[in-house]
């Protein structure tokens, strides 16, 4: 059996930056210990299954460790490869999903994903583990799918050294850290050791967090965000009442198949 394989750099104009991500299109679903031994094969942080259906496509996303129900890099490298070579031509593709619909727009050279927005809960409680774990003590923590720390300045932002291996019984799927940014309206770094990703380059799941919460602190709902990992990535950010919008572009660097 051979299997189409691609790896797209998502929230990059050029490769080696942004977020590499595997897309793998198939006829039909394989079964899921299959997908899951794939991905893990595969070695990035996500790797997007499509399956074509009546209605656009069906996407499911995998970490080396498990499916997962959201993933944002890994969905803007699956539109690129949809728009670009499945369908060329098309503005716009649907992908069926675990969190719903999610629709995938072409605006000039950039791609925009509408996604939900999923802003959190103050959580004072988690102050001090969350301190322990990054070797600072953050302004304030908030919990949705994943933990938000907020740190006062994006020197600090890029300072942290975490505790992984602590950061595994931290509540929820992963923990950002986000603070100002000096030329950006915000910075983050995004953490999922527990699924088998210590740092991710560029997390667009997670900024379904990041953008009501600096919206809000900021004011406005069009912001201009940076991910500080050591690949780095930029994000265009817009909240739309319950949805948040999440453009970048994306950069195929490998094509091939994996044999089975």
């Amino acid at each position: 059996m051979r299997l189409p394989l691609h790896q797209i750099d998502a929230f990059a104009s050029r490769p080696f930056e942004g977020n590499p991500a595997a897309v793998m299109p198939l006829d039909a679903w394989l079964p899921d210990a299959l997908l899951q031994s794939i991905a893990a094969e595969n070695n990035l942080s996500e790797t997007a299954f499509l399956v074509k259906e009546s209605s656009g496509w069906r996407i499911r996303w995998f970490t080396p460790a498990n499916e997962v129900d959201l993933c944002g890099h890994a969905t803007l490298a699956s539109a690129w490869l949809v728009l670009n070579e499945l369908e060329p031509g098309s503005a716009r593709v649907t992908f069926q999903s675990q969190s719903g619909v999610l629709t995938v727009d072409r605006q000039g050279e950039a791609l925009v994903l509408d996604f939900p927005s999923r802003p959190g809960r103050p959580a004072p409680e988690r102050v001090d583990q969350v301190a322990a774990i990054l070797g600072c003590r953050p302004l304030e923590v908030r919990q949705a799918r994943d933990v938000l720390a907020v740190l006062e300045d994006e020197t600090a932002v890029r300072a942290v050294a975490p505790d992984y291996e602590a950061m595994k019984a931290i509540p929820g799927m992963g923990l950002l850290i986000t603070a100002p940014g000096r030329e950006h309206d915000f910075v983050s770094r995004c953490f999922f050791p527990a699924d088998g990703i210590p740092e991710d380059p560029v997390t667009g799941s997670a900024h379904c967090t990041l953008i009501p919460y600096w919206a809000e602190r900021l004011g406005k709902n069009r912001l201009r965000a940076f991910q500080a990992s050591p690949r780095g990535g930029e994000l265009t950010c817009e909240l739309t009442g319950e949805r948040v919008r999440i453009g970048g572009q994306a950069v195929k660097v490998l094509e091939g198949h994996f044999l089975l």
